[in-house]
């Protein structure tokens, strides 16, 4: 697969041009991202692959097979830039490790404990009939449910 031929999603309201790293750049330059060789070359690399799932040490560890040049702080604070830009959610399982989801849609989270592995959930497959009021001057800004699997004993 080349990158003339895999889909790099567009920000809302961006057009496609046809090439995946120009429209890549213009998601950047959208968002109010200068569209550095490592922010082109990270972004390639989580966007080129369809939906998933990474951690920073993932990807980090991707960009080195690719031969990209990136510290581990430039894939934090990219991955940082790019879900602050909306490209990206965030989704904690752990403490303080993270996931980013390229899936920024309302969806759900199996966490496979052991495999440090987030698998999509459907939204038909969750029913929620009530959430709680929230505090006075308070929103719901968004709904982050993990379930956790772990293989089952004997």
């Amino acid at each position: 697969m080349t990158m003339q031929d895999t889909p790099i999603k567009p920000s809302s309201g961006s057009s496609r041009s046809g090439c995946p790293v120009h429209d890549l750049k213009g998601m950047l330059r959208t968002a109010g991202l200068r569209p550095t060789r490592q922010r082109v070359a990270l972004g390639w690399l989580l966007f080129g692959k369809g939906d998933r799932h990474v951690t920073a040490e993932s990807l980090h560890e991707e960009a080195q097979k690719a031969r990209v040049p990136v510290s581990l702080a430039t894939v934090y604070n990219t991955l940082h830039q790019f879900t602050g830009a909306g490209f990206l959610r965030e989704v904690a399982v752990e403490g303080a490790k993270a996931y980013f989801d390229t899936n920024t849609g309302n969806h759900f989270h199996f966490y496979v404990e052991g495999e440090g592995r987030l698998i999509d959930i459907a939204n038909a497959d969750i029913e929620m009939r009530q959430l709680p009021e929230p505090p006075a001057g308070m929103e719901i800004a968004g709904i982050d449910v993990v379930l956790r699997l772990r293989p089952r004993a004997g």
